[in-house]
């Protein structure tokens, strides 16, 4: 698992870069194939690569999700070599989430005929999914059940819930003049900015979870010019969809302050919440699957973060979170998995693939207790 998870990890893919993207997919495709026998299907939409496999005949039981591509940018590897000391493992990417899907192949090699699993891997989870959402959607209507190969929380927490995110841009409109000469024939954009940051930070709500937090800002274009124009982004993390719809339609009923100025607002809801009953049943069987390898006792996290997960669920797909590497810095100088735990962990995914793939979450969602002799 180590050199597989070296293999992906030396393979840069930040998001933004197609070619960096189509590299990795062909070296996650040829892994993959390895393990599972087969190739997948490569789909390429808008430019960027995602692979898909589905293995086994039948109706689809359970879709693993998981992404190839990272934040981090060409030639990170030289400040960030890959590398394995004392049991903790290096490298950009490998917490989120290379590690992930080295996990996914070896826990489907070692289950070896499987029937009803598709394996979805997207190349654009970092940038909020905008060309593989669909098709997420898709699949995911297909299945009883998503597992999300995205890293454990902290401490190795499993994800049972997560926000939803919405993401807006503010843009301002003015009147550029000389801020010399004749200030006051001006409608200064950063001014009109200010207010309406002061207006968007306070349609927070921390008692609901809710965090409405602007972001990159920017206006005018020389120092001695009224500002004509500014913008700012807007990041929202909500726990329902009540909020969410709030947010939004406050965001949107935005008006200028200034005399003269405009205020125009872009964007919306990116992703809905992954919320507690998407995830409960898939988790309690998880518990007693963890208990039936001898291991420590689960534990489970809501994080603001989201992940394609917040898709599954919002089809209506139970979904599982947090089912990859456990470690920490996602995204971070000091990213990083413990080396200790791969073994448990991917015996747990592949005994919660068996799982679901032996008895279907419909007996689950009717509250049926699981067949005892599934597991080995």
């Amino acid at each position: 698992m180590i050199d597989d998870i070296g293999r992906l990890v030396r393979t840069e893919s930040p998001s933004a870069d197609l070619a960096a993207v189509a590299r990795s997919a062909k070296v996650v495709a040829a892994l993959g194939a390895r393990h599972l026998g087969a190739p997948p299907e490569v789909i390429e939409l808008d430019g960027r690569t995602h692979l898909r496999w589905r293995l086994g005949s039948g109706p689809r039981r359970v879709l693993l999700l998981g992404h190839h591509d990272t934040v981090w940018p060409l030639g990170s590897l030289n400040t960030h070599p890959f590398s394995v000391r004392e049991g903790v493992l290096r490298g950009p990417g490998c917490f989120d989430m290379k590690t992930g899907l080295v996990m996914a192949f070896h826990a489907l090699g070692a289950l070896g005929t499987v029937e009803g699993v598709t394996l979805l891997v997207t190349g654009d989870e970092e940038l909020g999914s905008p060309s593989s959402r669909e098709l997420i959607e898709q699949e995911a209507s297909l299945c009883d059940a998503a597992l999300v190969l995205e890293a454990a929380a902290e401490g190795g927490a499993l994800k049972t819930a997560r926000k939803g995110v919405s993401l807006y841009e503010v843009r301002m409109g003015g009147k550029a003049a000389h801020a010399g000469l004749e200030p006051d024939k001006g409608v200064n954009a950063a001014v009109e900015a200010a207010h309406q940051l002061v207006a968007v930070a306070a349609l927070s709500d921390h008692r609901r979870g809710t965090t409405v937090t602007p972001t990159v800002l920017g206006a005018g274009t020389t120092a001695n010019t009224v500002p004509a124009a500014g913008r700012f982004a807007v990041d929202v993390r909500v726990r329902d969809v009540t909020e969410q719809s709030r947010v939004d339609a406050a965001l949107k009923a935005l008006r200028p302050v200034l005399d003269g100025a405009t205020v125009e607002v872009a964007g919306g809801p990116n992703r809905p919440p992954l919320q507690q009953e998407a995830s409960e049943r898939l988790y309690r069987t998880a518990e007693k699957l963890a208990g039936r390898l001898g291991l420590a006792p689960l534990t489970a996290a809501a994080v603001g973060g989201a992940s394609d997960g917040n898709f599954t669920a919002g089809v209506g797909t139970p979904t599982l979170d947090g089912l990859g590497a456990v470690g920490g810095g996602a995204h971070a100088d000091h990213e990083h998995v413990l080396v200790g735990e791969l073994p448990s962990r991917t015996a747990l995914l592949a005994a919660l693939i068996h799982e679901v793939c032996g008895t279907g979450l419909r007996t689950l969602h009717e509250g049926s207790a699981t067949a005892e002799g599934n597991t080995r």
